[in-house]
């Protein structure tokens, strides 16, 4: 559901990077309570098992279309609301500007879409609530299906809205809409699976990771080694080998805009549209997570000799993505956390 430059206007694209800004600022502030030296490399490894997890593409049965992993709801769930949407953004933020993945314009509204509706409204609204009455393998599979859901409805819902605001008459509100949502509930239990499961593992290893994160606690002195070293090994596995076999069917937005405008992908206006398109070529090295020497050929060659070549760029794409969405979203906690070290200082000096 990454949206391209081309399906917003200037005007909405700007409204939603300073929606996405409000909120990444707040949740700074906020994460302040909780983040320590244990959360910094969680949220690291958290950002590369999702960056990994988003490039699987898994088909969709009897509709040609795909979907993948969004991973808002497992990064709340794991890190906290405010966490997990700083986590999110960095995902975003490697994806568009290293792997031409979502346009520049649309990257507020990407992670607005991806992030805010799981983390702080599935998360704290439907899954919390279910879990107040204590923790279960039905609770946990019930309380991540239905925040997944909701949560991918609501993002898929804004991106008609988005489109409808930009003028794009080529999707009109009433057809995109009636292909957006199921195709995205579709996407949604897959996504309630996997989050399950993941929260399962996790509960099952380190209770106390969920319910710290649950609470809004730092990790303290609990030890979580085991789970930082398997989910690593997940994000390098699922990144580096088993996107190989991602589904080659159009994800779910690209489905429903091909049924809606008969094309999966729109024309981008002259102007700051074309200027941050170039601006993209430039920063991407991995250009739709392969070599650029090898997308052309991809496209065109669609034989057993390319599969290699794209296989290779895909593998390079998984693990380099990953490890910089870590080393980012590590920056991002390692300054938060020095900032909530200076309050700190300052309050005692005040004293």
């Amino acid at each position: 559901m990454h949206m391209a430059d081309a399906l917003i206007s200037p005007a909405v694209g700007t409204t939603m990077w300073a929606a996405t800004a409000g909120t990444a600022a707040y949740s700074i502030k906020k994460i302040q309570n909780d983040i320590d030296e244990k959360k910094i490399p969680l949220m690291g490894v958290m950002g590369a098992f999702v960056f990994a997890a988003q490039m699987i593409n898994f088909t969709i049965p009897a509709t040609g279309s795909s979907g993948h992993l969004g991973g808002g709801l497992l990064l709340a769930i794991l890190l906290g609301p405010y966490a997990g949407f700083l986590t999110m953004a960095s995902i975003l933020i490697i994806q568009a500007l290293f792997f031409a993945d979502g346009g520049l314009l649309a990257l507020g509204c990407n992670i607005f879409n991806m992030g805010f509706y799981t983390c702080f409204i599935g998360y704290p609204l439907i899954y919390k609530r279910i879990m107040s009455k204590g923790y279960s393998s039905t609770r946990i599979f019930i309380g991540a299906m239905l925040s997944a859901i909701i949560g991918l409805q609501l993002g898929a819902f804004s991106v008609v809205i988005e489109t409808l605001l930009s003028g794009k008459t080529e999707l009109p509100f009433g057809t995109f809409v009636l292909l957006m949502q199921p195709i995205h509930l579709a996407i949604g239990v897959v996504e309630g699976l996997v989050t399950a499961t993941v929260v399962k593992f996790v509960y099952n290893t380190r209770p106390e990771v969920i319910e710290k994160a649950s609470l809004g606690h730092a990790l303290g002195d609990i030890s979580i080694k085991k789970v930082l070293s398997t989910l690593a090994i997940f994000a390098v596995l699922t990144g580096g080998i088993l996107s190989w076999f991602a589904s080659a069917y159009p994800d779910g937005l690209e489905w429903s805009m091909l049924k809606t405008s008969g094309k999966e992908e729109l024309d981008a206006p002259n102007g700051i549209h074309q200027t941050l398109e170039k601006i993209q070529e430039k920063t991407a090295f991995l250009p739709d997570y392969t070599f650029k020497a090898n997308e052309e050929e991809s496209l065109e060659d669609e034989s057993q000799e390319a599969w290699p070549a794209v296989s290779s760029g895909t593998t390079v794409s998984g693990v380099v993505g990953g490890s910089m969405t870590l080393v980012l979203a590590c920056i991002i906690g390692i300054i938060t956390n020095i900032i909530k070290k200076n309050k700190k200082k300052e309050k005692t000096k005040a004293v």
